[in-house]
């Protein structure tokens, strides 16, 4: 992209142009910036960057750029509030390089409340919650860790859905338990492993007494360990298994 007269016009790369990335690229952002590249090389410009060349420009100012800013701004108290702490540290330092008084310089973690008096500023004790808030559709703050980790899990492992129909009197099978896999294996191409997954299953189901009511939850837990451990030996991948137990 360019700019002309205030307005963003699609810049045209001809064959032997060449095209600088003049900085380094922000961890995260390698797929996008590759794809960039490429693209740029199929219209037949030259790429330049600071992997095969030495040049980078940063974005961040320099010490002294820094220390400039402290010198015209004269802060009573100097608060870095982004960054890694050791290199707000040494910003705190610069700023007192450029005159600002010693112990002026407030150097706190996230969530810690620094109080400010007409004459003095004190780090207190105290803290507020300072953590990630989650926005998912309509919903902010409602989707804790425990749903991040499963959504890693079924986008890494996929999931197996076990639904087990059983006699409500005789804790029996009614009827075969059935198997859904998502993201995890193709059934029709698997069915020895499905099989086996289904005997497995039964056994499960067998070796609880006749006289001895099915607790769904225990059943589920079985279920969950057994058959999660034996996709791990057959596949060396662990999917979400998710027991339905139907009693009818």
């Amino acid at each position: 992209m360019k700019i002309v007269n205030g307005e963003h016009r699609q810049l045209q790369i001809k064959a032997g142009d060449s095209v600088v990335f003049s900085s380094s690229v922000i961890p995260g952002n390698e797929r996008a910036v590759q794809v960039l590249k490429d693209n740029l090389t199929r219209q037949g410009a030259k790429v330049y960057h600071s992997k095969i060349v030495d040049l980078h420009a940063s974005g961040h100012a320099t010490g002294d750029e820094l220390k400039q800013v402290a010198k015209l701004v004269k802060p009573n108290y100097y608060l870095p509030i982004h960054g890694q702490y050791f290199m707000r540290a040494i910003n705190v330092e610069l700023a007192e390089e450029a005159g600002l008084a010693k112990g002026h310089g407030l150097l706190v973690d996230n969530g810690q409340i620094v109080k400010f008096r007409k004459d003095e500023a004190q780090i207190t004790d105290e803290t507020v919650p300072a953590y990630y808030v989650m926005v998912d559709g309509l919903g902010v703050g409602d989707v804790g860790e425990i749903v991040m980790r499963d959504r890693k899990l079924l986008s890494q492992e996929g999931m197996v859905v076990i639904i087990a129909t059983l006699d409500r009197k005789t804790g029996r099978f009614l009827k075969n338990p059935d198997v859904i896999s998502r993201g995890f294996i193709y059934l029709r191409e698997n069915k020895d492993i499905v099989d086996e997954m289904r005997n497995k299953i039964k056994n499960i189901i067998a070796r609880i007494p006749m006289h001895q009511e099915v607790d769904p939850d225990y059943v589920k837990g079985l279920m969950r360990d057994q058959i999660g451990q034996f996709l791990y030996t057959k596949t060396k991948r662990r999917p979400m298994v998710l027991p339905v137990i139907i009693q009818v």
